[in-house]
């Protein structure tokens, strides 16, 4: 259960969102002295607070006095044959798409790093198209919660990416027409940017509460012509590392939210089977006697995403590399940022045609 559901004050409820403890579980081993010491409050009313909490999540332990309420088991047969029948999100680059086992991965974490001006922003814009791309021309046909920190988030960029994907659309058509029955989806670039959901956030306070309020958001986006399906398939954020490189002293705190938004993140993915998608940027990390570049947050957020790609140059080339995945070995893609979009790289384009 979360804690906005507590019968608490408001200003008690934000106190404890803002230091970190964001579900009923995150102060089950809590003691008073403890939560006092995190929210700057009395001990005497961090008692009340734990009180309110126990009685609470004990009320949720059991359903019917007895049975404890707890999700069913699934198979590793149906967890395999659901993973190779889901569909993934294409870049828009075959390259990168084939070293991503088809693109990016929904019911997963993935973490996409690099250094400012690597096209990072570029392929988030790219993913929140893409994903609307219909299911009769091998897309999710879904829509796309767009969370930007930084104002890096450009609507006439979006616009154009959105043009090129229609006329691509329109290109695979009249390719079907030739021996197959063409599709009858269509989508106009208007459409594109009515179904990406932006959320501007200015604080990591704001960041917290927009995360917490996802699952409703998505149930009540819910697409009401068909059962159980949600239309929102992938969640953006960019970057997720803003706010939290700025005025943050008390590090335990830093690590506490974070590893509180990762996990809400994860259970997201895996709830309504999305794609979650987090931009990060890099620091420089004393490693074998030198500075060297490396994702920023710390180690213990390495741990955070299910797949962690870096993007970096090769001279004057754009590369991506799988740095971490459970099932994806590590390998790299160059890619190119073109006014289209994501696309191949032009030289790896040429190396094709002379073969």
């Amino acid at each position: 259960m979360e804690i906005s559901t507590l019968p608490i004050s408001a200003s008690q409820r934000g106190k404890l969102i803002s230091a970190g403890y964001t579900s009923l579980s995150s102060l089950s081993s809590l003691s008073p002295s403890s939560l006092a010491q995190d929210l700057k409050i009395s001990e005497t009313e961090a008692l009340q607070i734990l009180k309110v909490a126990s009685q609470r999540n004990g009320l949720n332990k059991f359903e019917n006095g007895s049975r404890a309420i707890v999700n069913g088991a699934q198979t590793a047969w149906d967890m395999l044959h659901e993973e190779e029948s889901s569909i993934r999100i294409t870049t828009s680059c075959s390259d990168l798409d084939e070293i991503l086992g088809g693109g990016i991965s929904p019911k997963e974490v993935t973490e996409i790093g690099g250094v400012p001006g690597i096209g990072k922003t570029q392929l988030a814009i790219q993913l929140a198209v893409n994903v609307q791309i219909p299911a009769d021309y091998g897309g999710l046909g879904g829509k796309a919660i767009y969370i930007d920190t930084e104002g890096s988030f450009m609507v006439e960029r979006a616009l154009q990416i959105a043009e090129a994907c229609a006329q691509d659309m329109l290109e695979y058509n009249s390719l079907l027409r030739k021996d197959f029955k063409p599709c009858q989806v269509n989508k106009e670039p208007k459409e594109f940017l009515d179904n990406i959901f932006y959320f501007r956030v200015c604080t990591y306070t704001e960041q917290i509460a927009v995360i917490n309020y996802l699952e409703k958001f998505i149930f009540e986006h819910k697409d009401v012509g068909k059962v159980d399906y949600l239309e929102v398939k992938v969640i953006i954020i960019d970057s997720i590392t803003f706010h939290f490189r700025q005025d943050f002293e008390d590090m335990a705190l830093r690590t506490r939210l974070l590893g509180g938004m990762a996990l809400k993140l994860m259970k997201l993915a895996k709830k309504f089977n999305l794609a979650v998608v987090l931009l990060n940027q890099v620091t420089t990390k004393f490693m074998d006697g030198s500075f060297q570049l490396t994702l920023a947050l710390g180690d213990s957020w390495a741990h955070a995403s299910t797949n962690r790609i870096i993007l970096y140059w090769n001279g004057n080339e754009r590369y991506a590399y799988i740095d971490k995945s459970p099932s994806l070995r590590s390998a790299s893609a160059s890619y190119t940022v073109t006014g289209k979009g994501i696309r191949n790289s032009a030289s790896n384009c040429k190396r094709v045609k002379l073969m």
